[in-house]
């Protein structure tokens, strides 16, 4: 059924003050956020509805691989999708352009349009008449959208990259069969699809997103693994505020269940190879058990709206938003011994960006009624996290609850974010912490255990994410 027509939200130019020892005007930052929109594409299911029931349930979505013969490789199990259709997801009009989309971008186009339709965001993607009708009127002016969407090292497919590699080697002499640089940059490359580089770029993502929904405001990819969709709802949050674009889609997207993206991971040593054979039970974030990080695959997107247009649409649609982003805070920080492939010991850098949300959200840490960590299932990763934890809340953390996603749908790198800011979104309308697996011997201090889903009194709720490289990023929702 076609959304029902709308008026055109925002046109906002900003509460104008003056300069300090200016004659001019800024535009101050002064602008409140909600949240209306969660796009969920993961293994426990498409779109928020589905997606929440299966983690009320607590249904773990890692098993062993289907997407490639995984039997080669230490680990064997992974939290994949499955069947997914992108041509679902896409206008008719657009679906040749699904021929230049990896698996990344195609989960990224999903998320953005589940995200969307749950906001009720009339946008071309949405209307599939958009096109044929004159009169068509999106919510927000082209100009007004915006889009930041985490991204991350897209692998390539591995049999195209086979034909072109095969025409690459040595064929004759001592050194036959060898992969030679100067055959693949005179033959190889040459069998290669032409289009072949818009698959495997991260900013393909927010592109493809942005035409399909015509988000002609403020654009950006941020690749900093784990941290990247965290990072991303950032900026959209920032740019909404100094009032550069109205509404903005945000998040983060990546599939690592392929061979290149799964090798690379067990490369990091970070990846759980000694249960293959109990992958329900394989993710046990911040637990003295915990043995490797799982990974998965899935995209979250959200939509974020200034609350001033926001009010002004729920009059005349009644939409609805979820919460309100009050607190933001973004860190990087070093461990040179380890050049950065584990944090530092003392979680100094999850710590600061913690504090930098709590001080924007104008709340003390025993405020926080629920923590959504980024708890990978990790040891080394999992201790500093604990220990930036308990750095921050002191006293107050064994008071306050920890839910975990990992231990469900596994780590989905740029994507990994995403989903635990939907979780913390959706928890706060609904007043519950959705169920626990894996946690019967959590890390000292922390309020983790493995539990059904539960009522709780959600006030203010803290979701934080780190990445391999040091980059971190903190969020604070408030019921809104």
């Amino acid at each position: 059924m076609r959304p029902a027509p709308v008026r055109c939200y925002g046109s906002y130019v900003g509460d104008r003050v003056p300069s300090q020892g200016a004659t001019g005007y800024t535009v101050a930052m002064a602008r409140q956020v909600v949240i209306t929109g969660l796009g969920p594409v993961y293994g426990l299911g498409f779109g928020i509805e589905s997606t929440w029931d299966a983690m009320l349930q607590g249904r773990c979505a890692i098993g062993p691989v289907q997407a490639f013969d995984a039997t080669g490789f230490d680990c064997t199990i992974a939290a994949e999708i499955g069947e997914f259709k992108i041509n679902q997801y896409v206008p008719k009009s657009y679906r040749k352009a699904t021929k230049v989309m990896s698996r990344d971008i195609g989960l990224a186009v999903a998320a953005a349009d589940l995200a969307a339709r749950d906001a009720g965001l009339l946008t071309p993607g949405t209307d599939p008449d958009a096109g044929k009708n004159d009169g068509f009127e999106p919510t927000y002016a082209p100009s007004r959208l915006g889009a930041h969407i985490g991204a991350g090292l897209i692998a390539a497919d591995l049999d195209e990259l086979t034909a072109a590699l095969v025409k690459a080697r040595v064929p004759d002499g001592s050194n036959a069969g060898e992969f030679d640089i100067y055959r693949w940059g005179n033959e190889g490359i040459n069998h290669l699809t032409p289009l072949w580089l818009l698959k495997y770029l991260p900013n393909m993502l927010a592109c493809h997103v942005t035409i399909i929904h015509d988000a002609q405001g403020p654009s950006n990819t941020i690749t900093c693994g784990e941290a990247s969709a965290g990072l991303s709802i950032g900026e959209s949050l920032r740019v909404i505020q100094r009032g550069a674009a109205d509404a903005c889609f945000c998040g983060g997207a990546e599939s690592k269940a392929n061979p290149m993206a799964f090798l690379r991971q067990i490369m990091t040593g970070r990846v759980n190879t000694n249960d293959n054979d109990k992958p329900e039970t394989a993710a046990r974030p911040l637990t003295k058990t915990a043995d490797g990080m799982v990974v998965g695959e899935g995209g979250g997107i959200v939509v974020l709206e200034a609350m001033e247009t926001f009010e002004q649409r729920a009059a005349d649609t009644g939409a609805r938003a979820y919460a309100q982003i009050v607190g933001f805070g973004a860190s990087q920080s070093i461990n040179p011994p380890t050049r950065n492939v584990h944090p530092d010991e003392s979680g100094r850098g999850i710590a600061i960006a913690i504090r930098s949300a709590l001080r924007e959200a104008e709340i003390d840490p025993n405020d926080i009624d629920l923590i959504v960590p980024t708890g990978l299932a990790a040891p080394v990763t999992d201790r500093a996290e604990a220990a930036a934890l308990r750095n921050v809340f002191g006293a107050a953390l064994p008071s306050i609850p920890l839910a975990p996603v990992k231990s469900l749908v596994g780590n989905c790198g740029a994507g990994a974010g995403g989903m635990d800011f939907i979780v913390a979104a959706k928890a706060v309308p609904e007043q519950t912490i959705p169920a626990v697996i894996n946690a019967d011997q959590p890390l000292d201090d922390l309020n983790l255990t493995t539990a059904p889903a539960r009522e709780a009194d959600l006030q203010f709720v803290l979701t934080y994410s780190g990445g391999l490289g040091g980059q971190f990023a903190a969020l604070v929702l408030r019921k809104f």
